[in-house]
C-alpha cells in the first residue's frame, strides 16, 4: 500500500477529494489528480459542442454528458436503490443516496471497476452485457439509433455470438404456433 512520504512527489493511498491535484487547467485553475480528467475538463471551455440533444438542441462535448442529459427528457432511471426502490439517472447519484439516506457505504478497492450496466436509452431496459442489450434493442426497437451507431465490426461480432441464440429463439417461436 502506498502512503504519503517526505519525497517531493506526492503519493496516494486512494483517489479521495483531499489528495493534492497534480494537473491544473490553465484556463480556470481547476485541479485534477488524473491527466485524463483534465483532458476531459478542457473540452468544457470549447465553444464547439459536437454532441447535440435531439430533444432540446443543447450541445455537449462528449457522449457521456449527452447521454446523462437526455435521461432528463426521457425519464430513464436505470440505477435503482434496493432498499427503497428510488431510481436515479447516474450511478454516482445512487451511491450518494445510499450513503446519505441509508448509511450504506460502498467499499471498492483502489481502481476497482464497478460492474457496468448496459442501458437501453429507448425504454430503460438494463442488461449485464453488451450482447444482451444488442439482442434487446434489435428485437424490441429495430429502428433505434443505437443500432445505427453500433459499429459494423461490433455488430458482426455480436451477430456471430448471438446467431445460435437467435436460431434457438426462432425455433421456439415456431413450436408455439
Amino acid at each position: 500500500m502506498l502512503t504519503q512520504s517526505s519525497s517531493p512527489t506526492p503519493q496516494f493511498t486512494t483517489g479521495t477529494c483531499t489528495d493534492a491535484a497534480l494537473h491544473s487547467c490553465e484556463l480556470c485553475g481547476k485541479g485534477f489528480r488524473l491527466q485524463r480528467m483534465l483532458n476531459r475538463h478542457i473540452k468544457c471551455h470549447s465553444q464547439v459542442k459536437r454532441h447535440l440533444c435531439t430533444f432540446c438542441g443543447k450541445g455537449f462535448n462528449d457522449t457521456f454528458d449527452l447521454k446523462r442529459h437526455v435521461r432528463t427528457h426521457t425519464g430513464i432511471r436505470p440505477y435503482k436503490c434496493e432498499v427503497c426502490n428510488k431510481a436515479f439517472t447516474q450511478r454516482c447519484s445512487l451511491e450518494s443516496h445510499l450513503r446519505k439516506i441509508h448509511g450504506v457505504q460502498q467499499h471498492y478497492a483502489y481502481k476497482q471497476r464497478r460492474d457496468k450496466l448496459y442501458v437501453c436509452e429507448d425504454c430503460g431496459y438494463t442488461g449485464p452485457t453488451q450482447e444482451e442489450l444488442y439482442l434487446h434493442v434489435s428485437g424490441v426497437h429495430p429502428g433505434s439509433a443505437f443500432l445505427k451507431k453500433t459499429s459494423k465490426k461490433l455488430a458482426a461480432v455480436l451477430q456471430t455470438k448471438l446467431s445460435p441464440v437467435l436460431q434457438r429463439n426462432s425455433k421456439e417461436e415456431g413450436k408455439d404456433e
